[in-house]
Order: structure tokens, then C-alpha cells, then sequence
């Protein structure tokens, strides 16, 4: 057991971002777990402290407030020890860019890009200090394709794999590992939302599904090996090599 590696987890009561933080919890790490759902977050936290010799604090913010974006950031500068910072916490809207709300392309864009860009800001100069530590930021597949519908969301994330490509060169001559982890369709709650209500998970065949425990297990065993984008699942691999060759990308 190693008592001294920290790891922090936004969007961590559910989906990918819970499966990081059980994942992390058997490895031993001690948890700092983030997202909006106090509840969701306490229940965790129990069941991993009562699991693994490890310690596990919850903050509940709302990274669509500049507010709760400056507090975790400022909790981050605290931390001793940061490991590892995964940037998990994310949404989608559905519908085209004129007709989406300009309050939830805003929240997106805080959430995706603004949050996530100063949590890594915060993080860097102690990991750069101790020439040590690990950045994932939960990227996706979909920003390889331009969907209508998804004008933001897909935006958003190719920021996200551009700002992680250009960091890991700048930090080429360090031990600090840099990842863009891009899954493609992964069993979460992510499409429970109301504003997928009307979708279908059987319209997706099946075999393009992955578990979110195999995206996060998939994500740290490709960070060991410095993969800096990283798709996870060889069938997600083949599709967007395909949509690369058929010059979509």
C-alpha cells in the first residue's frame, strides 16, 4: 500500500468517472471524488473506504458556476502528492447549434474546456516540481466526425485532445504522463438525461458498446505505455482508422 498517491476524479458518481475512481481505489490511491450528486458521491466514498485501506473525500460542485470551478481549482493547488488528475465530468445537449439554448452551450464550454483547462493549470506545477504525476482528460470519439446535432460537444473535445497533444510535447523531457481518452459508445448514464429521452440505445449494435470498467481499466493500462491519444476498444480503433482512410478525419 502506498499511502502518499492521490488521485482526483471529476464527474465521479457515475459512469466512467465512478468506474476511475473504483478502479484507482483497488490500486490503493487515495480519492478526491467531485460531481454535483452529494448523495451519489457519500455512497461511493462509503463503499471504497469500507473496501480499500484508503481515504476518500467528496466536494460537490457544479462546474457549470465559475464559483465551483475556483473552488476545486483551488483545492487542487492544496493537494499533497497529486498523482493522478482525471478531467471526467462532461454532458451533451441534442439538436442543432441555433436551436440549442445559448445557456447550455455556455455551461459546456465551462464544463469541457474552461474547467478542465485551469484543473490541469492547477495540477501541473507541483507534478512538474516532483517530475512525477499523470493528466486524463475523458475526450471522445465523436470529435473525429462532424455530426449535426453535436456542434459543442464535438468542438469541445477535439480542444480537448489538441490542448493534450501540444502539453505532452511540452512536457516531453518529464516523467508526467498526458492522455486524451476518447471511447466511443460506453454503457453509462450519459443518455439518460432529458435531453436524450427519445434515444434508443438498441439503434447502436451492440458490439460498438463497451462497459464503462473496461474503458477505465483500457485508459490507465495505455497510460503506463504513454499513449497520449488513446481510443479505447479495437473496434472503436478500426472505425476511426476507417473514417481516417476514407478521409473523414
Amino acid at each position: 500500500m502506498n499511502k502518499h498517491r492521490t488521485a482526483i476524479v471529476t464527474g465521479a458518481s457515475s459512469g466512467i468517472g465512478e468506474a476511475f475512481a473504483r478502479e484507482l481505489a483497488s490500486q490503493n490511491y487515495d480519492l478526491v471524488i467531485i460531481a454535483r450528486r452529494k448523495n451519489r458521491l457519500e455512497e461511493l466514498a462509503r463503499e471504497l473506504k469500507s473496501n480499500y485501506p484508503i481515504s476518500v473525500d467528496v466536494i460537490v460542485a457544479d462546474l457549470f458556476t465559475e464559483e465551483d470551478i475556483e473552488r476545486v481549482e483551488e483545492h487542487i493547488k492544496k493537494v499533497k502528492n497529486l498523482d493522478m488528475l482525471i478531467n471526467n465530468a462532461g454532458f451533451a445537449t441534442k439538436g442543432y447549434f441555433s436551436d440549442v439554448l445559448p445557456e447550455k452551450s455556455i455551461n459546456m464550454i465551462n464544463v469541457h474546456v474552461l474547467a478542465v483547462t485551469r484543473f490541469c493549470r492547477a495540477a501541473l506545477p507541483d507534478m512538474i516540481k516532483r517530475n512525477r504525476g499523470s493528466i486524463i482528460n475523458v475526450s471522445s470519439l465523436a470529435l473525429f466526425y462532424p455530426i449535426p446535432g453535436n456542434a459543442i460537444y464535438g468542438a469541445s473535445k477535439a480542444y480537448l485532445n489538441m490542448f493534450l497533444r501540444t502539453l505532452q510535447k511540452e512536457l516531453k523531457d518529464s516523467k508526467i504522463r498526458i492522455q486524451a481518452l476518447c471511447p466511443g459508445f460506453t454503457i453509462t448514464e450519459f443518455h439518460d438525461t432529458e435531453e436524450f429521452k427519445d434515444f434508443d440505445r438498441s439503434t447502436i449494435p451492440k458490439w460498438l458498446w463497451m462497459s464503462a470498467q473496461e474503458v477505465a481499466k483500457q485508459s490507465l493500462k495505455a497510460l503506463r505505455r504513454n499513449k497520449v491519444v488513446f481510443i479505447p476498444g479495437i473496434k472503436n480503433r478500426i472505425l476511426a482508422g476507417l473514417l481516417k482512410i476514407g478521409g473523414k478525419l
